[in-house]
């Protein structure tokens, strides 16, 4: 699916994983940087205990404009979670019976990717979206570059913050970020950038990630936003998922 854009400095937010505690603290982090749109990465729900509201706000969000594909999470309430670990799977099945019926046409109806400009937004691969590939080495970062056909891929799935490029001679490089520190991206090359996750980091750091990309600077900055994930922790006993879940939010493992 393909869209116009204006340039403006644009939040890239992936995997919220219905923790609501997480989502505000980044949507307040980004107003505060002058963030004037955004773009959703897909995995909305799973895992977290407020899969409604983190819908409705993005659902809100869509409907003034904002970017918002489908990730594998997602796709799972409608077409079921059979290629998911156990784990996800229990969780999906409390979340399809927490949603409404609303908020589940709304994630069904949600395109795989949106390639706007010179942008291709995704949850996974660009290659194949609909098969839920992984990034995670410079030869599935090149596959997505290149299929993408774009200067920038933005997508998610990994739960941890990472930059590839194509160099001058055509070798990919990865670039671990650092939190509020801007990386020059100039749009004369390609670049892969996985936003981290919001709502389930998984690399030691119990702070949401989420990044802000600048079109006109061609520049991207990945941040890390504390919350109170012991809220959304609690939320997630209290609705009796899987203790591994609220453990996850208080390791970020």
């Amino acid at each position: 699916m393909a869209q116009n854009r204006a340039g403006m400095i644009i939040a890239l937010l992936a995997d919220l994983h219905g923790n609501l505690e997480a989502l505000e603290a980044c949507l307040r982090h980004a107003a505060d940087r002058g963030v004037g749109r955004h773009a959703f990465l897909g995995d909305l729900v799973g895992y977290g205990a407020d899969p409604g509201p983190v819908t409705d706000i993005v659902a809100a969000f869509a409907s003034s404009g904002a970017i918002v594909v489908k990730g594998n999470h997602d796709a799972a309430i409608e077409q079921g979670a059979r290629e998911l670990n156990e784990l996800a799977r229990e969780s999906i099945e409390w979340t399809r019976q927490a949603l409404t019926v609303q908020q589940r046409q709304f994630l069904a109806s949600l395109p795989l990717s949106i390639r706007d400009g010179s942008i291709c937004f995704v949850h996974a691969s660009a290659a194949a979206p609909e098969a839920w590939e992984y990034i995670g080495d410079n030869h599935a970062a090149r596959t997505s570059i290149e299929a993408a056909g774009t200067s920038y891929v933005f997508s998610g799935h990994v739960h941890d913050q990472m930059l590839y490029f194509l160099t001058t001679v055509g070798k990919i490089a990865p670039f671990r970020p650092i939190s509020g520190s801007a990386v020059p991206v100039p749009s004369h090359r390609r670049w892969l950038a996985i936003a981290g996750s919001v709502g389930q980091p998984r690399d030691g750091n119990r702070a949401a990630a989420y990044a802000v990309f600048d079109d006109v600077a061609e520049q991207i900055t990945f941040y890390r936003v504390p919350y109170d994930h012991l809220a959304a922790a609690r939320k997630i006993r209290e609705a009796g998922l899987p203790e591994d879940l609220a453990q996850r939010l208080e390791r970020a493992l």
